[in-house]
């Protein structure tokens, strides 16, 4: 066992002693040391339920003959980070995350982990840790909030933004806005629909490091407590047999998740995260890049409107059967044969999974839209590729073309939406916001609910920044080059007109390249004053297309 670098011999006693300090009894010297990474805070509805899921994970370590050890992470709610400075530290902190748990899980010696994540940035972290010690762990993220109800009709999150809009827009009073701020967010949860963190959960289900139903099971159903003693239970079994990440998450896997991702219609983000993920893994022969997305979104039929791409709610994902449903419509386009962290192969796990819902859980003969989720777009403004969710984008707007408005933060832009001097037709251009140049590569959900909420439905949003998993409408993230790094988007101008083609993937700025090219050699980047974790951050942090990872 590793912890035994830790507990045996006699030149470990002071070790021991300190262990004894902490109730460590003699029997539990010999038995495996289980890390319990815990991201609770009092501040993240995502995370404000995790010491009772603790609780029982723990309880299930002791049970099947384990030593537990709680420690805990941090944990950023974009929602309340959202159109401000904090922002830039929420992808930043997906590395402080992953950093952390390895921390402890080498300082410690412990012999295996059990992962509690919810929220956005915490769940890839937490499996970029996994992947990087390549140890035996299992996942339980701590599941999604109910939705809430307002005037007879399910809400969350987003319907709070856009509502801003609306008022703005003259069409909702603010007595109507309170109501709703009140009743959208009813309690313990990552937010209602198919936005980042539940992407993310969704996808640690599908590549196998959480049970079957966890990514669904919501936080606030029992099922969750039940999940997470056996969970407890399971991690001595994988100890057992020696499975580890990297036995578990392989190309096939990666490639199930990303098969599972279209037919969900899921974040923008996740075309950050699992090539990060992947990058842990290299050295074992693993890579995700956007040319997988992209390949396999011609592929796979978007199966799922889920909110934002539609009306239903993860409430109603897992009553139609959750993930393993999914898996089992999408049949012989996963990789069946891929290993578990139950120690069966997905294949075996989803035997008795069925559909309950086919208007949620559609047919690959009645799908949603016949692609994808997310379409990758490259072209003049975006030569290595942008990422738009393109299941949350209108037929109208699959393709536009129309004069940038240029904005070189999001404030600037926010401020110019309430000012009404955005026009339908736009195309809204907000750069320096990449992971180097914002640093921390901002989510735009305020001025895309702010255009959505005040009706501007021909205004397309392009950013070197990214979006909200809650965002719809034709808008697209992830333009790399970012503007800092000298990519086309630094030298748009108000006026010159952008081409956005969709179905053809194609983004483009309508200039020859020697303007292009003319326009770079004059370029003068804004100056910000940096101190502080960011400061390293946007010296470190790689483009979007490569994951936004620090090398």
């Amino acid at each position: 066992m590793r912890s035994d670098k830790i507990k045996k011999g006699m030149q470990r006693a002071p070790h021991r002693s300190l262990l004894r300090a902490c109730g460590v009894t003699d029997a539990e010297m010999n038995r495996p040391f289980i890390g319990v990474a815990n991201s609770f805070t009092d501040i993240v509805p995502g995370h404000v339920h995790l010491k009772q899921i603790a609780d029982a994970v723990k309880l299930g370590i002791s049970q099947a003959g384990g030593v537990p050890f709680e420690f805990s992470t941090m944990a950023i709610c974009d929602g309340i980070a959202m159109n401000h400075d904090g922002m830039r530290y929420s992808l930043a902190s997906r590395e402080i995350v992953a950093d952390t748990v390895e921390s402890m899980a080498q300082a410690h010696s412990l012999d295996a982990l059990v992962l509690l994540p919810t929220c956005d940035k915490i769940v890839p972290g937490m499996l970029m840790a996994a992947a990087r010690l390549d140890i035996p762990s299992i996942v339980v993220t701590g599941g999604p909030m109910l939705p809430g109800e307002y005037q007879g009709e399910a809400v969350d999150l987003i319907n709070v933004f856009e509502a801003v809009g609306k008022v703005s827009a003259g069409n909702m009073s603010e007595d109507e806005l309170d109501e709703l701020e009140r009743c959208a967010c009813p309690g313990a949860g990552s937010c209602a629909g198919l936005f980042t963190a539940n992407s993310m959960a969704c996808l640690t289900e599908a590549m196998g490091m959480s049970l079957p139903y966890c990514a669904t099971t919501h936080a606030v159903d029992s099922k969750k407590i039940q999940m997470a003693r056996e969970s407890g239970e399971k991690i001595m079994d994988l100890v057992e047999k020696n499975i580890t990440p990297s036995m578990i998450m392989t190309q096939d896997a990666f490639y199930n998740a990303v098969v599972v991702d279209l037919a969900l219609g899921g974040s923008s983000n996740t075309t950050l995260h699992l090539p990060a993920i992947a990058y842990e893994l290299s050295d074992k022969g693993v890579e995700v890049n956007l040319d997988l997305f992209d390949d396999l979104s011609r592929k796979i039929p978007h199966l799922a409107a889920i909110s934002p791409s539609g009306n239903h709610t993860m409430l109603d994902l897992d009553k139609a059967g959750g993930i393993p449903a999914v898996l089992k419509v999408l049949g012989d386009n996963i990789k069946g044969e891929t290993l578990t962290c139950t120690g069966q192969s997905l294949e075996n796990n989803i035997k008795k999974a069925k559909v309950r819902d086919s208007e949620v859980i559609h047919s690959f003969n009645d799908p949603v839209h016949q692609e994808g989720g997310i379409a990758v777009l490259k072209g003049t403004l975006a030569p290595d590729g942008s990422v738009v969710k393109q299941a949350a984008v209108i037929d109208d707007m699959l393709t536009h073309e129309g004069p940038a408005k240029v904005y070189n933060s999001e404030e600037e832009c926010v401020q110019a939406i309430f000012k009404n001097k955005i026009s339908d037709g736009d195309v809204v251009i907000i750069r320096y916001e990449g992971p180097r140049g914002g640093p921390g590569m901002r989510e735009m959900l305020n001025p895309t609910s702010a255009i959505s909420g005040m009706g501007l439905d021909s205004v397309a949003l392009v950013t070197d920044g990214r979006f909200s998993g809650g965002t719809r409408g034709p808008c697209i993230g992830h333009v790399s080059p970012e503007a800092i790094a000298n990519g086309p988007i630094a030298v748009v101008e108000d006026g010159d007109t952008i081409k956005i083609d969709i179905p053809n993937r194609k983004l483009e700025l309508l200039l020859d390249e020697e303007e292009i090219q003319k326009r770079l050699l004059k370029v003068k980047h804004p100056k910000k004053q940096l101190k502080g974790w960011l400061a390293r951050y946007s010296k470190l942090a790689s483009s979007a297309d490569k994951g936004a990872v620090l090398k």
